[in-house]
């Protein structure tokens, strides 16, 4: 016996029973009525998965306009819910105007109970389905949601930040490709999350990609997906993040890490609008908005042969230069309130302010590592300090000349230091630190995000 509610309309008491007898068979729960006027006396009506409605209620009328009236009425009541009209004179013309009003099928009497059973389990499974797309689109709503759940407080009043942002909403409201350059460390990734949360996209998700911590293969299945048995470890098919950012944005964060090889197939990509999997011959069309972002000097990089120059047009069709900290003068104040407010919560130090020679030391500083090195500053002056002020000797900033590594507990203590004092001596080159440490630009990256640094 079927799970489902089937409820029976019409006005003739001998196929009511008819009905009800034969349906009672295959289905757990199966009511009658005689009149569509009678809806409003069905306990729990919202229940209803299937409704078999006559479509003439009046004698000597057999138009099958009463039936269509009624499927529009029951729609609005039950929009969720599968109707199949029933009629002893039946036409095609009428046929397509109550499947054109939301009827599921149509079925002439005297019926067959074999064919009526047969399209009654297929209206069943047609609404089941449905059901389950809506409840899956919602779902996936609400994770967008989650997703997006990013707090972009892009904080500042300098006119030089108020500039980058007044023609990021100007884009914002393009799909056109966008190019983000700018120091590491300036806010480029929340310069891009503005542009999508300014777009018609804001719904859609956003998926932020670092370029410099892929290795050159993976890459190809991580943006573009895989399908099962590609390759040796591939176990499952897998999703690449141009896929899984359909219809919303995609942030390719530097770059200018990728190789030659991987720039051609990006180029592709972007030309033609569609991708296809690792280990398959069928593409697969995407509708994103494309942000790229990097610190370095691409147009260097063309004229060196490191850099495809129709790539390059391809991705900058508007360019955005975000200004480095020492650009911004008027802003590090209002940065460092707005960390100190936030890390004196985290730590539970919630009475702590800036000396103010700590502001003014704060002010004079260039900040080489930009944004990103004045929230560490701030966190590890809010960590180390027991005093309610916090004085200059408690920012030490690039005064790194011969570290004492000795002096470190552990390896990794020493390696940390190391990594600062590199990034500190390039003034935030990661590419010129990495070369100092004899590691690759990615390697540097790793360790950075291992010891959140």
């Amino acid at each position: 016996m079927t799970a489902g509610t089937i409820l029976v309309i019409d006005d003739n008491k001998n196929v009511l029973k008819a009905l009800e007898l034969f349906l009672q068979m295959h289905f757990k729960q199966v009511k009658c009525i005689s009149t569509p006027n009678q809806l409003s006396t069905i306990p729990q009506l919202q229940q209803t998965d299937l409704i078999l409605l006559d479509m003439n209620f009046s004698a000597g009328i057999n138009t099958g306009n009463e039936g269509l009236f009624w499927l529009r009425k029951i729609k609005e009541m039950l929009p969720h819910v599968a109707i199949i009209l029933m009629t002893a004179y039946g036409d095609v013309e009428l046929a397509v105007k109550a499947l054109k009003q939301g009827g599921n099928d149509f079925i002439l009497k005297p019926w067959d109970n074999h064919k009526l059973l047969a399209t009654i389990q297929s209206a069943l499974a047609l609404q089941k389905t449905k059901k389950e797309v809506l409840a899956l689109k919602s779902k996936q709503q609400e994770l967008k949601q989650v997703i997006n759940r990013h707090p972009n407080l892009i904080v500042g009043n300098s006119k030089a930040l108020n500039h980058v942002l007044q023609l990021t909403h100007k884009v914002a409201k393009t799909n056109v490709n966008v190019l983000i350059t700018g120091e590491n460390g300036t806010g480029k990734e929340l310069i891009a999350r503005e542009l999508h949360e300014k777009s018609s996209r804001k719904n859609e998700v956003f998926i932020a990609v670092d370029m410099g911590a892929i290795s050159e293969s993976l890459l190809e299945s991580e943006l573009f997906g895989h399908v099962k048995g590609a390759f040796t470890d591939a176990k499952e098919t897998r999703t690449g993040k141009f896929e899984a950012a359909h219809q919303g944005t995609l942030f390719l964060d530097e770059i200018g890490n990728l190789s030659l090889a991987a720039q051609a197939k990006l180029l592709s990509v972007i030309q033609n609008r569609e991708i296809v999997k690792v280990g398959s011959n069928t593409s697969v069309a995407i509708d994103i908005r494309l942000i790229c972002a990097t610190n370095c000097d691409l147009e260097q990089l063309v004229a060196e042969g490191k850099f495809r120059e129709d790539l390059l047009y391809r991705i900058k069709t508007i360019h955005l230069e975000v200004p480095p900290l020492r650009e911004r003068a008027d802003d590090v104040l209002l940065l460092a309130d707005f960390y100190l407010q936030k890390f004196a919560i985290k730590y539970d130090k919630k009475t702590v302010q800036l000396h103010a020679s700590t502001k003014a030391k704060l002010q004079q500083y260039q900040w080489p590592g930009n944004v990103r090195e004045l929230r560490h500053a701030m966190e590890r002056a809010i960590i180390l300090s027991d005093q309610p002020l916090l004085k200059p000797e408690d920012f030490v900033l690039n005064q790194v000349t011969t570290p004492q590594y000795v002096m470190q507990n552990t390896l990794e203590d020493m390696e940390k230091l190391m990594i600062e004092d590199a990034i500190h001596k390039h003034d935030g080159n990661y590419s010129a630190a990495a070369e100092q440490l004899g590691i690759s630009r990615q390697t540097l990256y790793n360790k950075l995000k291992k010891m959140n640094l």
